[in-house]
């Protein structure tokens, strides 16, 4: 079918027209007819398709992994818009890889199916029981695994209260998971590995840790199958993904396509396995992932130097008002303050890999961060901070605690997140909520205001840290600056 729109002859994205999408445009080479599903992957957004599915297409262009084909998932309401525009697609996607001086475009194939959407997932546990089934991906994000403060099971979320009495009947993924390894095992064939592709350190055990620990309150005996027989294999992702929104569906439509869910990417990606798999696995290897059973070390520099460097633009960003990541980049102030921290506080808490020196990985995401046609906001990043911080900022702050390390830098950094979630710019526009927990944040960044040890008070993100004097002290000092003379003469006053 096409579409006559702005003088331009566009055609909507599906199996039958791929012969006729503009040249320059790549598309499969593959029969998608002759695909057969071997994986289900949870929580299909963006950067699952720029990233896993990806990688999957690139087999499937050398004539490989045919029966390892994706079918998408979810386990929440929203997840069926989604799923509503790929099926009328016949899940096709338009990427859109943009590098600072040019862009190209190929269209993936390699997912032909996604489960309807349903509050007690039924369909998801059918799909997942499925034999031909062999792996089960999330990317749910880092704050979706119901950590408790200590690191297992949040028992008391509400969510995992479901679950545990309800068993038949779950609402998260985990819970679903669960049910699919029971009809598994009860039907005699073996399970699937399960495969996290979020942004946490040692995510496969998060998720070997979820589900075990969930299955050990609804069925001791099935936990011990799972923990016993099933995998969960570690894995560092890295591609920058930005969110879809009208200029980039604008840019497609340009190009005379119409998908109503492209995905735009950098010009970069990696993917780290380690190689745990229980019912075997596509040869990710010969489409560029590195096999390795030192993912730790990888995992490591890029959670430390990119997604808490991520932190450390996107709440100072938000404040001034600068909409992207890149635009934060190319504020000198900020930029300078960026890498600042970087060298003097993160950077001796992170080893090198392969040959690959912290600061060379620095420079690499200094130039990434810049790519002006990557346009990542600032709320994107900055979003869940709660999650985030705790996960990628104090780590560090904590070893530099223990090692004798500067901490100005990461305190400034904290302060700037308490700044941001008072709910205001310097400019006097609002900030809309951006945090799960977003109501009490703010409560706890006004009061901080005058007195800013109450957010360090916060203990299920800061534990014991507030009573380190040499962060607490400086905290307090950032913040008073902060909010007396501005972000831009707290940034200049640490980075001079």
């Amino acid at each position: 079918m096409t579409y006559q729109t702005d003088d331009k002859l566009r055609v909507k994205l599906s199996n039958a027209i791929l012969a006729d999408l503009p040249s320059g445009v790549s598309t499969p080479s593959y029969d998608r007819s002759k695909l057969t599903p071997g994986i289900v992957h949870i929580g299909l957004g963006n950067f699952h398709r720029a990233h896993q599915a990806w990688y999957l297409h690139r087999l499937m262009q050398q004539g490989l992994a045919y029966d390892w084909a994706i079918i998408g998932a979810g386990v929440r309401s929203g997840d069926a818009v989604m799923r509503d525009r790929l099926v009328q697609q016949d899940y096709l996607t338009t990427l859109i890889e943009l590098d600072p001086d040019s862009a190209s475009v190929e269209v993936i194939g390699s997912m032909i199916g996604f489960v309807e959407i349903h509050p007690e997932n039924a369909p998801l546990i059918a799909a997942m029981s499925d034999p031909r089934i062999r792996i089960v991906s999330l990317t749910v994000t880092e704050g979706g695994y119901y950590q408790s403060e200590a690191g297992g099971l949040d028992v008391d979320h509400p969510d995992i209260v479901h679950d545990i009495a309800n068993p038949d009947r779950p609402v998260t993924a985990f819970g679903a998971m669960i049910a699919a390894y029971r009809v598994r095992r009860d039907a005699g064939h073996p399970p699937f590995t399960g495969q996290c592709c979020d942004n946490l350190q040692n995510n496969g055990d998060v998720l070997r840790r979820t589900i075990v620990g969930l299955a050990r309150l609804i069925d001791p005996d099935l936990a011990q199958w799972i923990d016993g027989t099933a995998c969960f294999p570690n894995a560092m992702v890295d591609c920058i993904v930005p969110a879809t929104g009208e200029a980039e569906l604008s840019f497609v439509r340009n190009l005379g396509i119409e998908d109503a869910a492209p995905v735009t990417h950098e010009n970069y990606r990696q993917w780290v396995i380690e190689d745990q798999f229980c019912a075997g696995r596509p040869p990710w290897e010969q489409a560029g992932a590195t096999i390795t059973d030192n993912v730790h070390a990888y995992e490591s520099m890029k959670i430390r130097i990119l997604n808490a460097g991520h932190q450390v633009l996107a709440n100072a960003g938000e404040v001034l008002g600068l909409e992207t990541i890149a635009d934060c980049m190319a504020d000198p102030t900020v930029a300078a303050f960026f890498h600042k921290v970087q060298t003097k506080e993160f950077l001796p808490h992170v080893d090198a890999v392969d040959g690959m020196a912290p600061l060379d990985y620095l420079a690499l995401i200094e130039r990434r961060f810049a790519n002006p046609k990557i346009r990542d906001t600032t709320r994107r990043v900055a979003f869940d901070g709660s999650s985030r911080h705790p996960g990628f900022v104090l780590p560090i702050l904590r070893d530099a605690l223990a090692t004798g390390g500067s901490v100005e830098g990461l305190a400034l950094v904290e302060a700037l997140w308490a700044r941001m979630c008072a709910g205001t710019r310097e400019d006097g526009t609002v900030i809309d909520p951006n945090d799960p927990f977003w109501d009490h944040l703010s409560d706890t960044a006004l009061r901080a205001k005058s007195r800013p040890l109450a957010w360090l008070e916060m203990r299920h993100t800061y534990g014991d840290l507030a009573d380190h004097p040499r962060f607490s002290d400086a905290f307090s000092h950032w913040l008073k600056l902060i909010w007396d003379d501005g972000i831009q003469a707290a940034l200049k006053a640490y980075a001079d």
